[in-house]
């Protein structure tokens, strides 16, 4: 382990490969993508350690605990923090600001355009986020067991939803707000998940939603969108 990161216990468990460099603890999640697609769109260099919230439950030791309590992923330390200090930092969201002020990319610096930009990570954290999981949590996995339709129906209908509002914004737009942005790397992971991931295409009718298809598929184009999606996969068998 490295001096400079010695007081993060986490470190202990997932040392770092190279000295000076971002640690990032994640899995190839729709929202642990976000900061490593963020790492790649900003060219930072970082180290990626993937966290298995699977059997291995990686995100509920104490050393993970150490530097999230929420035991999520993603989380990371900054080596050069705020006055030069290595950072701790969980939450996706908080993530993706730091990430944007620290290179003063994807996120406008002052005005209007920044909340503006800032109400539409807002729309994936409050809304996107939690709806689109848990239409994956009644579609996709266990809760597919659930004889009762109405939970599931009920996640269907908001993300319909949030997803025509996602539409109509995109209506003349390449991007979310004008230009590509923190908010287009927050909630696009989650709108390709629902057809990928949760295989509810057809249940969500995503077909009708025309404008959200394109701008993700402009998305998934950006190399560092690729090489990001990647981060955390588990190793090839």
């Amino acid at each position: 382990m490295f001096d400079d990161l010695g007081g993060f216990p986490v470190t202990r468990r997932w040392p770092p490969k190279r000295a000076g460099v971002i640690q990032l603890y994640t899995l190839n999640t729709p929202n642990g993508v976000k900061a490593s697609i963020m790492l790649e769109e900003c060219g930072l260099d970082y180290d990626a350690h993937r966290i298995d919230i699977g059997e291995a439950a990686d995100q509920m030791t104490p050393e993970f605990l150490s530097l999230n309590p929420n035991n999520k992923i993603p989380a990371m330390i900054d080596p050069d923090g705020p006055d030069g200090a290595p950072m701790g930092l969980w939450e996706s969201g908080a993530i993706l600001i730091w990430l944007a002020d620290k290179t003063g990319r994807f996120l406008p610096a002052a005005g209007a355009a920044r909340y503006q930009t800032l109400q539409w990570l807002m729309f994936q954290m409050g809304g996107v986020g939690p709806m689109f999981g848990q239409l994956g949590f009644f579609h996709a996995y266990k809760g597919r067991e659930i004889e009762d339709k109405r939970p599931r129906d009920r996640y269907v209908a908001e993300s319909r939803r949030l997803l025509g509002v996602l539409d109509r914004q995109l209506d003349g737009r390449e991007w979310i707000t004008g230009e590509y942005s923190i908010a287009d790397i927050a909630i696009a992971p989650w709108v390709n998940t629902l057809a990928t991931g949760y295989k509810a295409g057809e249940l969500l009718r995503l077909d009708e939603f025309a404008r959200v298809g394109a701008w993700v598929e402009r998305f998934l184009a950006r190399p560092a969108v690729q090489r990001g999606m990647l981060v955390g996969a588990a190793p090839a068998a």
